[in-house]
């Protein structure tokens, strides 16, 4: 057989750009080249000791075999009492599904809630992931691009110039990848009431609200009234330097989340135990858990303050991110002859200047460029002295 027809389910589906740069720099560097690699979307922190250490307690003890699809009741129980205390009503822990990371709970949310005809509003630029997962539940996502002097945040303005009558939802992501840009409380709120008068679900992905550096960044929970179509995701993955473990979980309305554990029972089933198990202990030891965060912050804080000066003297034209781990650089407009100036310099950089960073176009925004400072400092200001050298080359 030479050939075959892939299923149409996938047939427009795009590889995650962000991870194709830090597989390409990976192998890059594996070749031997000198590659200093700004595209990662992971913390260069080790997970906190206490954490490794109660999962090989739970090791000990046996934890290998499979959970309820939902996850293991003692980290839904704690995962519902502190969104309880956001939200100031009671969340119970069957409203909590742990899923295999966030992006699980994302794609269990739009594919448990939208399909074909439905329209759901996407704060652009935004993660990647999104745009795919509607469309991989026939849905169809809607770019809406917010203003450059509000660090390109969305208003109900925004939302109501591009929603028809199609529309049945956004999604929400605050402190923002790519932008690091952090949603005000009043803000929030405003968003919600509107959505709320247009009987509109709202995803909110807070996986980056402990990486906030004006204090914890505002929950969706900490605003919203009534929880009735309202999908909260958050995980361990940014905050804990846990993406390798794989756990994230929603937050949703009772009969929504039977439906997301129906759906994940046909898919992954249960997240994996020991990590389970890891995530338990990172919530139950508010006090070592809320060290390690406070350092790994303050380290972040440090490289974006001195990254940041450094674009900015240089005078890029660069968002001054109030949470993540990213930068926002804007390269040039878009032309007929340069559609995505953006990329044309990434490719650049990383071939002529072996730095590796993400194209805006991955965030649907081509005239941009994402540089992590999740790396370590001497890297961070070398890559950023390169990239201030190829801008002005």
């Amino acid at each position: 057989m030479t050939g075959y027809a892939l299923s149409t389910n996938i047939a427009d589906l795009r590889e995650s750009a962000t991870i194709a740069t830090s597989a390409r720099a990976k192998a890059l560097i594996a070749a031997g080249r000198p590659v200093i690699d700004l595209g990662a979307g992971e913390p260069d922190f080790p997970t906190p000791a206490f954490v490794m250490a109660a999962a090989q307690l739970a090791l000990d003890a046996g934890a290998t075999r499979y959970t309820q699809v939902e996850g293991i009741l003692p980290l839904r129980e704690v995962v519902a009492e502190r969104a309880t205390a956001l939200h100031g009503q009671p969340i119970g822990a069957d409203q909590v599904v742990v899923t295999a990371g966030t992006k699980q709970a994302l794609f269990n949310a739009c594919f448990s809630l939208f399909g074909a005809g439905d329209e759901v509003l996407v704060p652009t630029p935004g993660w990647t992931s999104y745009y795919e997962m509607l469309a991989l539940a026939r849905a169809t996502p809607v770019a809406v691009r917010g203003a450059r002097g509000r660090q390109l945040k969305l208003t109900p303005d925004d939302l109501a110039r591009a929603a028809t009558a199609r529309t049945r939802g956004l999604i929400l992501n605050s402190p923002c990848n790519p932008t690091g840009a952090v949603y005000s409380r009043n803000e929030l709120r405003d968003i919600v009431a509107f959505a709320a008068e247009r009987d509109w679900w709202i995803l909110s992905d807070e996986i980056y609200r402990a990486i906030s550096y004006d204090g914890e960044a505002p929950s969706l929970l900490s605003v919203a009234g009534a929880l009735d179509r309202l999908v909260v995701v958050d995980g361990v993955a940014k905050s804990y330097a846990m993406t390798g473990w794989r756990i994230g979980w929603s937050i949703a309305p009772r009969a929504l989340s039977r439906s997301m554990t129906a759906l994940q029972s046909h898919t992954t089933s249960n997240a994996a135990t020991i990590s389970q198990h890891a995530a338990l202990a990172a919530l139950s030891d508010p006090v070592a858990a809320n060290d390690a965060i406070a350092r790994m912050v303050g380290e972040f804080r440090r490289r974006r303050d001195v990254a940041l000066d450094l674009l900015m003297h240089a005078g890029m034209d660069v968002l001054h991110p109030q949470g993540a781990f990213y930068l926002y650089v804007r390269i040039a407009d878009p032309t007929p002859d340069d559609p995505e100036p953006g990329t044309a310099f990434a490719r650049r950089l990383l071939e002529q200047h072996d730095v590796a960073v993400v194209p805006g176009a991955a965030f649907r925004s081509p005239e941009w460029i994402r540089v992590s400072y999740a790396a370590p400092a001497a890297q961070v200001m070398e890559g950023v002295r390169r990239i201030i050298a190829a801008r002005i080359s």
